[in-house]
């Protein structure tokens, strides 16, 4: 494995490690998916309604894999702990003490797990994929919590939370990986939280973007017009770039690195729509690369799982742009690790 330093070079052979910081002109692309399988979806959709979806994850990340070694992309891949476990007897044994007791039982994975009879491997369980994310330079094995935990639903506490979060930072040293990196489930970040974190040696986390139409919510108070605003501006540019430079997150650990843009999946329904989508990513992009400014970008590998071909014709497209800037601007890839270790370096 290389080094963080030689894992941070881009193709132009930038460094962001060897000063504090890379130059105030200099634009970053971050990229993190939210890895999950079916914990992700468990809640919402019966196993017989994603399967293809799911299983379909597993073949488009190795396509994904193979565009960031293409274009030396540096991603974090913030995994449910979960995945890190062969079966359900092994991942029996690490159930934490204490869990979540949400008032809605639909949303523990506890009780599901207690109720099935064996779960099928590939929908569940990766280890060997985290793995072969793992050994490819600049990817970022990152935690999406030890159980899919939803942070602001009734029922869980700060203490649940905890033993979650240790509980997933065990898996992950059980196949040799440390986390660094956190991404809440369904961006439930919770503020009073985040000392946890802390103590658990996690350097930071993916903070939603500014605005009430991406304001950390439950289900519960999730709404229609919230959605639909965000389907909109997906393709217009309603609510701004979402753009925002490493001075104005350097206030302390866990550093939030607030997402700039939800990748959506291709949609044959919305087909006619792609160039709208495409320009409102890359003109964000463009407003990094000309300001010096994060662009962070995210999305589920689930979501590639079906219209594999054209959502990753789609992501090509996207790099194709970084690379120009990267090759006119400078600007740089770099993982939720990486850019943490500089907001770290910034504040020495």
């Amino acid at each position: 494995m290389t080094s963080l330093t030689e894992n941070a070079r881009g193709r132009d052979g930038m460094s962001p490690t060897s000063t504090n910081r890379p130059d105030a002109d200099t634009g970053i692309l971050v990229i993190s998916l939210d890895f999950e399988l079916y914990w992700g979806m468990r809640d919402r959709l019966r196993l017989d309604q994603c399967r293809r979806n799911i299983l379909g994850a597993r073949e488009a990340t190795k396509e994904i894999l193979f565009l960031f070694d293409e274009y030396k992309i540096h991603a974090t891949w913030a995994a449910v702990g979960f995945l890190f476990f062969e079966d359900m007897e092994e991942l029996k044994r690490s159930i934490p003490p204490l869990v979540p007791g949400y008032e809605r039982e639909r949303l523990s994975p506890y009780s599901y797990i207690r109720e099935s009879e064996g779960l099928d491997r590939d929908c569940h369980f990766a280890p060997e994929l985290l793995e072969t994310i793992r050994v490819h330079d600049g990817q970022e094995i990152g935690s999406h919590t030890f159980s899919h935990y939803y942070c602001l639903e009734k029922g869980q506490s700060v203490e649940s939370f905890r033993e979650d979060v240790l509980s997933a930072q065990g898996a992950a040293r059980s196949r040799g990986m440390e986390i660094r990196s956190m991404v809440f489930p369904r961006n439930q970040a919770n503020p009073r939280y985040l000392s946890v974190l802390d103590e658990a040696g996690i350097a930071c986390y993916r903070g939603n973007e500014s605005g009430w139409i991406y304001k950390a919510m439950n289900e519960e108070d999730e709404s229609l017009l919230r959605r639909a605003i965000r389907l909109i501006d997906a393709y217009i540019n309603i609510s701004g770039h979402h753009t925002y430079s490493l001075s104005e997150q350097t206030n302390g650990k866990p550093f939030s690195l607030p997402s700039s843009r939800f990748l959506r999946p291709y949609s044959k329904r919305l087909a006619l729509l792609e160039p709208l989508r495409l320009r409102r990513i890359t003109t964000a992009m463009d407003d990094a690369a000309r300001k010096g400014k994060v662009f962070h970008m995210w999305w589920h590998p689930h979501n590639f799982g079906t219209n594999t071909r054209q959502n990753i014709v789609f992501l090509k497209r996207i790099l194709d742009h970084f690379a120009r800037l990267r090759e006119t601007r400078g600007m740089m890839s770099l993982n939720m690790g990486e850019l943490s270790s500089l907001l770290d370096n910034h504040r020495r």
